[in-house]
């Protein structure tokens, strides 16, 4: 649950550019966090070269890949339920080829084949470099699997196509894989160990970007502050690190250090941060560049140091606090947002207590809060008794985003008569007159269109609000465009 789950983008098929010489159809649909879909986009990079273009006609598809999510039960719940709505085309198109990618393909490996007998291929987050092979094995008669996991692997060869997007900002994978073994996830199972990627080949993406005219890119990793390179190597084994490697180690201040230099007009966001890696370093080289966006996504979990123990988060309530602390003081307006689970395994009514005023000490700007869902494979599935009543587990997370909704009701307020530059990335959802973009700490704010356009940079004056939106009018450029 370290990783934030856009409910609106779940199950989108992702359409690029047709090659005129491709002739097979590729269609593509991810579920989960964003580190699918930026993995959706190098996937389709890889079978391009193969032939295959994209469609969002499923009858369509030669090919059919499905990139699953393991963090909760109800994201595999959907896609086995999107696997019956492909068994059903299947039967009108018995050619059609389907494939189930990521998280879920690694965590059910060959179970997959023999319980979705629709299932020709299984390929884990570590893999997607050997789909043309699997490809050829499945088009031979045979069923395919490779869900091995790499110590080396992170694409950073491969220049994503860039799918789910609106041409103004896009995703940027700097890590894979967690050492953070927390008992509620199942992360370190499905996508391995920590591993980096090389800075210059993140300079070199982030670059290629600007030229295509992004203007925002978001840093993705399991835990981003965990970054570390030093040549290549699992994070764990920078111990064993000659001394000359140890010296010209970048770690994650240094890697936001060259980005924002590199590309001074582009907004940089990083998500997801982990309190117990984040340094003060990495929250001072976020004041010293005004192009870092002021905010961070801080998941919490608890506010109970004995469930926070039992979950293996290794940071205290004390320590979370002393983080935030030095957050509000060297970046007085940042926002930061909280992931959140109720009804953890032997949670009491003091513990849950302890959330809440944990809450009413940080007063998070938004949150992603779920009930506790037992995982198999993780740590607390095999150890802990799923004990909370449902009931209970539920009122819990009522009363958590209940706060919630009044704490961000009381951020949005503070922005009123402040003039915020905003980045504007589509047209609003409510008005076809008005525009939305987010301002630097993420917030969605909603102005008349005038005479501005997707890509600007405006500076907009904010004269209403909602618990989660912001309302204004733009008084002219920023000196950003």
């Amino acid at each position: 649950m370290e990783k934030v789950i856009d409910e609106k983008k779940q199950g989108s098929p992702l359409v690029m550019e047709p090659k005129k010489e491709n002739g097979r159809k590729l269609f593509i649909e991810s579920y989960g966090c964003q580190m699918n879909f930026s993995d959706s986009e190098i996937v389709a990079s890889i079978l391009a070269k193969e032939g295959f273009n994209t469609t969002d006609q499923l009858e369509d598809a030669d090919l059919v890949l499905v990139n699953t999510c393991s963090i909760r039960e109800k994201a595999e719940q959907t896609v086995r339920k999107r696997l019956e709505k492909y068994n059903a085309v299947k039967r009108k198109n018995p050619k059609m080829k389907v494939g189930v990618l990521g998280c879920m393909a690694e965590r059910l490996k060959e179970k997959f084949l023999e319980e979705e007998k629709i299932v020709d291929l299984v390929v884990g987050p570590d893999a997607y470099k050997d789909l043309p092979n699997l490809i050829d094995e499945v088009e031979e008669g045979r069923n395919a699997v490779n869900v091995i996991l790499s110590k080396e692997e992170t694409y950073g060869d491969i220049s994503p196509v860039r799918l789910q997007t609106n041409g103004v900002s896009a995703f940027v994978s700097i890590t894979r894989g967690c050492d953070n073994m927390c008992t509620f996830c199942v992360v370190p199972f499905t996508r391995g160990r920590e591993r980096s990627r090389n800075p210059q080949s993140i300079l070199e993406e982030v670059n290629d970007l600007a030229e295509k005219g992004f203007k925002e890119i978001t840093l993705l990793g399991q835990n981003v502050d965990s970054y570390l390179w030093y040549g290549g190597g699992l994070k764990k084994d920078f111990v064993k690190a000659s001394e000359m490697q140890k010296a010209t180690s970048v770690n994650f201040a240094g890697l936001l250090d060259m980005v924002a230099k590199a590309q001074p007009k582009m907004r940089i966001r990083f998500s997801t941060s982990n309190p117990q890696d984040m340094t003060l370093d990495v929250i001072e080289a976020m004041a010293k560049h005004k192009n870092i966006c002021k905010y961070i996504h801080l998941p919490v979990q608890s506010g109970s140091d004995r469930i926070l123990k039992k979950m293996n988060r290794l940071h205290t309530r004390e320590e979370y606090f002393e983080l935030i602390d030095n957050i509000r003081n060297i970046i007085p307006d940042c926002a930061i947002s909280q992931d959140m689970i109720t009804g953890f395994p032997t949670e009491t009514e003091e513990d849950h207590q302890d959330t809440l005023s944990l809450m009413e000490y940080v007063k998070y700007d938004f949150g992603f809060m779920f009930a506790y869902s037992e995982r198999p494979g993780t740590m607390a599935g095999r150890k802990f008794e799923d004990d909370i009543p449902e009931k209970v587990k539920k009122r819990r997370l009522q009363e958590v985003i209940d706060l919630q909704q009044k704490h961000s009701h009381y951020r949005t307020q503070q922005h009123l008569g402040k003039v915020e530059e905003v980045l504007i990335e589509k047209e609003s959802k409510k008005s076809d007159l008005h525009w939305s973009g987010r301002n630097t700490q993420n917030t969605m704010v909603v102005f008349p269109k005038e005479h501005y356009k997707v890509g600007d940079f405006v500076n907009v004056k904010i004269l209403d609000c909602t618990t989660a939106t912001l309302i204004g009018e733009p008084v002219g450029y920023s000196d950003n465009n």
